[in-house]
């Protein structure tokens, strides 16, 4: 269950972008979170506020049985790149707690904060995310029509790379209606891992995201879809079938 839960913080940190305007847009988005080998769903809620001195905040809550957890991260957009500025990340529940907090040092340029009670301390390059930004990141340049990007993610005390690689165009039946997405997918190397992760966005839609397929490991799979949601304050619809 612990890391059906990771799953939604990794699925719903993704915020919407103007493919043609490159700008951010408040939103918000509710999913249902279904995994096919247990009959238990769980729900989250996303949203984007806009605040002052060109920051913005991207708030998420999920909850399913008796798990939960909150992730909160702030930014900055500057020249079309994601500064992370803090991230704070807990869960409790499923008899195992974590938190996790993170402040970007850009003067001093460094990472400094704590995970799991252990101090992290790292430097701190332009370009480096947060485990929410790297997903902004990731929408900027699929709405910008790159085919294959890589990040930079402070996670834990390292500092990983992420890739992945846009696969193209396909229709998403989601609770909003049919939904005209671009399919992106997770690289790992398989000697290393054989887990698999594919991600939808939505073309009209400021490329907010509408699906997430996962498999991991053993054999268990995850899916994640669009319930409901709005974009600069208008309602996503999709097209009736």
């Amino acid at each position: 269950m612990r890391r059906v839960l990771l799953l939604l913080v990794s699925a719903f940190s993704v915020v919407s972008l103007s493919a043609q305007a490159l700008e951010l847009k408040p939103f918000t988005a509710s999913y249902t979170a279904d995994w096919k080998q247990l009959p238990i769903s769980g729900t989250a809620e996303r949203s984007l506020e806009r605040l002052p001195d060109n920051r913005w905040q991207l708030n998420f809550e999920a909850a399913m049985l008796v798990a939960s957890l909150t992730e909160v991260s702030t930014f900055r957009l500057e020249n079309s790149s994601f500064l992370p500025l803090t991230y704070r990340f807990n869960r409790g529940g499923l008899g195992k707690s974590k938190k996790v907090e993170q402040d970007f040092d850009w003067t001093e340029k460094q990472v400094i904060g704590s995970d799991r009670g252990d101090s992290v301390r790292l430097p701190l390059n332009r370009g480096m995310q947060d485990k929410s930004t790297y997903q902004l990141e990731l929408q900027f340049d699929v709405a910008a029509g790159k085919q294959s990007m890589s990040y930079q993610v402070v996670n834990g005390d390292e500092i990983e790379t992420y890739d992945f690689r846009v696969l193209g165009p396909e229709r998403v039946r989601t609770q909003a209606g049919l939904i005209d997405a671009i399919k992106v997918e997770r690289v790992r190397d398989p000697t290393k891992s054989n887990r698999k992760t594919v991600l939808w966005f939505a073309k009209d839609w400021d490329y907010l995201l509408v699906r997430l397929h996962q498999v991991e490991t053993d054999g268990k799979e995850y899916q994640i879809m669009l319930k409901d949601g709005q974009v600069d304050g208008k309602t996503v619809k999709g097209q009736k079938e």
